[in-house]
């Protein structure tokens, strides 16, 4: 364990020391005409359509509230549709003129953008979702794949082998048992082919945003939904015929469906040890290459994490001192857009920023007080009131009306901000822009940059090394939440992992500390007019 944590420790440093010292492999060169699909797909199976409708749900407020919410039942296949759609499913497809490097080609149906409800890293979307149904379901019992593309269910495996995922998990008790169980991996490739070694760090996070929207999701769909994320994924990967080294499962999620209750007891894991999916995957790539640092990390975090109850505060974000600089109140009438439309229209704004008007404080804090709450969600890994937080929101202010520029800390209990250092002398707009290595936004345009922060070492210790996933899960949700609500809000956003860490951490005055910025979304207006196309499928 101690050695699986040490390689994992190692494999963070070189992620966030990336700006100053390249990972390997240097000189990579992605091959853009071999690349992967960008949905996996099972041309032998069966293919059984998905209800196609999607319903009214609440709004952002309602969700933040806790208002106008409906009861929480059991799942129904047309619910269940309706999370996959909304949250990994294609939605539209997307053209924007902008001076972004890629939006010539853009305009050309084989480059086209497919727009989805959940944020991705690069648009790499490497998730790939699996459903497996017990007895008493919608569905016959057995394994099957989500479809991203196509929006159906392809049948993998037929038969009742719950009692795999249920012995995986370790969960006999009737709190976590659930009729069928909803999968989520990372197919590597997918990703990797484009940011290699550094791929293990953005398909976490990209877990992350995934769990953020099923988060939002599930109580506007009236369903129960809590993550699993301490669990054995090697019979699972073994279930679903998956080589753990290029695809594995890191989440589940019980279902239990409206109505049914069935709860059969766990079978031997050896008696199911050889029940598996046969159906083979469509690989588009002509070469598929593996990076030594990812294989590796990915082998030391796949450790199962058991923390014990009165451990896990540990992990937490440490109070700052500080005398608090107010924000006006969050805006909840700016957060009224129903979640389908706010998921179907949030979209990364690249070379779209613009300025005047200015981002506002208001702006900024409802952003702040809605993505703060992603902090807090249903997890094997956190406490019954879904506690404790593992990240911290910090903000630059570049351009925000009514703030002085600088750096600040987000208290959520308080909505107020922590000032953390000073504006630098040359400007924000200039540091900004020094410490970002990529080519894609312009610093002066943007209103503040949201910093997502964690205590990685601390993480570690709690929940050895997959707490590395834990904490990048956490990470994801909150990005995901923030674009939700800049979407609402009618703001920009963006995500991106392309500023130098360690400079970035010396500003807010982390130095010294073993907290460290994570993840750094940029927030601020768009022209009131723009040549847009938005296709709704």
């Amino acid at each position: 364990m101690q050695q699986a944590r040490e390689v994992v420790r190692d494999y963070i440093e070189a992620v966030f020391g990336r700006a100053r010292t390249p990972m390997e492999p240097l000189n990579y060169e992605v091959d853009w005409a071999d690349q992967p699909s960008r949905h996996k797909s099972y041309p032998g199976a069966s293919r059984l359509p998905l209800p196609a409708e999607l319903p009214e749900l609440p709004t952002l407020r309602d969700l933040h509230t806790g208002e106008n919410l409906p009861p929480t039942a059991g799942w129904s296949l047309a619910g269940l549709a309706a999370l996959l759609r909304l949250s990994y499913g294609v939605l539209d497809r997307r053209m924007t003129v902008n001076w972004n490097q890629d939006v010539a080609k853009r305009a050309h149906f084989e480059h086209a953008v497919w727009g989805r409800g959940t944020a991705s890293g690069g648009g790499m979307y490497p998730m790939e979702l699996y459903l497996v149904v017990g007895a008493g379901g919608p569905l016959l019992p057995g394994v099957y794949h989500y479809h991203t593309g196509a929006h159906v269910l392809e049948r993998l495996l037929l038969g009742d082998v719950t009692g795999t995922v249920r012995a995986a998990l370790g969960a006999d008790d009737p709190g976590t048992a659930g009729g069928s169980y909803l999968l989520a991996g990372v197919r590597f490739w997918k990703n990797s082919f484009k940011y290699n070694s550094f791929c293990y760090h953005v398909v976490t996070q990209d877990l992350g945003a995934l769990l953020g929207s099923w988060d939002l999701l599930a109580p506007a769909l009236g369903v129960p939904l809590r993550r699993l994320l301490c669990f054995d994924p090697a019979p699972l990967d073994r279930l679903l015929d998956l080589d753990s080294d290029a695809e594995s499962v890191f989440a589940v999620v019980p279902l239990d469906w409206t109505g049914v209750d069935t709860r059969p007891p766990v079978a031997p894991a050896d008696a199911l040890a050889e029940v598996r999916a046969r159906h083979p995957a469509f690989e588009r790539s002509r070469r598929v290459r593996d990076f030594p640092a990812v294989t590796a990390v990915h082998r030391a975090a796949a450790a199962p994490a058991v923390p014990a109850p009165d451990t896990v505060d540990a992990a937490a974000p440490r109070d700052l001192p500080g005398e608090p600089v107010a924000l006006p109140a969050p805006q909840l009438d700016r957060l009224g857009r129903p979640l389908s439309t706010v998921l179907a229209r949030r979209s990364s704004s690249f070379g779209r920023f613009r300025r005047p008007p200015e981002l506002t404080a208001a702006d900024l804090g409802t952003t702040l007080a809605f993505a703060a709450a992603a902090r807090r969600y249903p997890a094997d890994v956190k406490r019954p009131d879904g506690g404790p937080e593992l990240t911290r929101l910090w903000v630059f202010a570049n351009h925000v009306e009514g703030l002085p520029g600088g750096g600040y800390a987000y208290c959520e209990r308080r909505h107020a901000l922590l000032p953390a250092g000073p504006e630098p002398e040359d400007g924000m707009s200039a540091f900004l822009q020094q410490q970002y290595f990529l080519t894609n936004y312009t610093m002066g345009q943007v209103g503040a940059v949201l910093a997502i922060s964690g205590r990685p070492d601390a993480v570690l210790d709690v929940f050895g090394p997959r707490g590395y996933r834990i904490l990048n899960a956490e990470v994801g949700s909150v990005a995901q939440r923030a674009y939700c609500a800049a979407t609402a809000q009618r703001l920009g956003c963006g995500a991106v992992l392309g500023f130098d860490n360690v400079a970035m951490n010396t500003a807010l005055g982390l130095d010294g500390t073993d907290e460290r910025t994570v993840l750094f979304l940029l927030l601020g207006r768009h022209p009131e007019s723009t040549a847009d196309l938005a296709y709704r499928l």
